[in-house]
């Protein structure tokens, strides 16, 4: 993902420290976000970006519900407006929802004021969709800058990165989505994957999907328990308390 963010800005000084922070997810020189439990924790975090997408969301619930699996989406607001439906069903099924802005900007080079119009004008889509205000926000790219993280924090929300990248954003095969979580995975993990696409709707995700019942099933036979985001901060807090 970074190599793909730094070819597309074309800028020489981005493979800069301050650079490299704006996109990679476990740095905190420009503010702390959650990542996930201390690693080899017994609990694990799927998290999905870039819905809701048709018909591929209502998979992947199939595929969550038949393993009685919950997990987090950050959906883009632009895609709610398009299928609030899909919304509501994962509100009702228990799932988390987050934030991920409306249409997927390059936070690196927009203003505060252009961060809160994406940021409220998801949070009324999502409310509208489902009766939710979320408390998640998950920067687009993991994209951010001095003063992103300061500004999502004002507005109420809390910011997730993740600490395991699965890589299915781009055409791939669910084997390799498969080999990248278990090559990362130690637990405490928040795990990246993608439901939808930022530019589309139907999208193909069916690798994510596939992806998703091979992950649950290995790790919950290794005796991981899956839990949303919100669910793994708490455990957090109980730990340090």
């Amino acid at each position: 993902m970074i190599a793909e963010i730094l070819g597309g800005l074309g800028i020489a000084g981005v493979a800069t420290w301050a650079g490299l922070e704006t996109m990679w997810p476990t740095l905190h020189a420009y503010g702390r976000s959650f990542i996930g439990l201390e690693r080899g924790s017994p609990y694990l975090a799927l998290t999905y970006d870039d819905g809701p997408n048709d018909p591929d969301t209502l998979k992947l619930m199939d595929v969550l519900a038949r393993h009685e699996v919950r997990a987090t989406f950050f959906v883009l607001g632009k895609f709610v407006r398009q299928k609030p439906e899909i919304v509501r069903a994962l509100a009702a099924a228990g799932h988390a929802i987050g934030n991920h802005s409306w249409d997927h900007p390059r936070l690196i080079f927009a203003s505060n004021a252009e961060l809160r119009r994406q940021v409220d004008q998801t949070q009324a889509a999502i409310f509208d969709a489902c009766g939710v205000t979320p408390t998640l926000f998950r920067p687009p790219y993991g994209g951010r800058r001095p003063g992103t993280l300061q500004a999502v924090h004002a507005l109420g929300l809390e910011p997730v990165m993740w600490n395991v990248t699965c890589y299915d954003w781009k055409a791939t095969s669910a084997d390799r989505v498969f080999a990248h979580a278990r090559r990362q995975i130690r637990g405490g993990d928040v795990i990246l994957m993608h439901d939808g696409d930022q530019l589309r709707m139907g999208a193909d995700r069916a690798h994510s999907v596939e992806a998703t019942d091979r992950v649950i099933a290995q790790y919950k036979g290794k005796g991981y328990q899956f839990v949303t985001v919100p669910e793994m901060m708490k455990k957090q807090l109980a730990v340090s308390n």
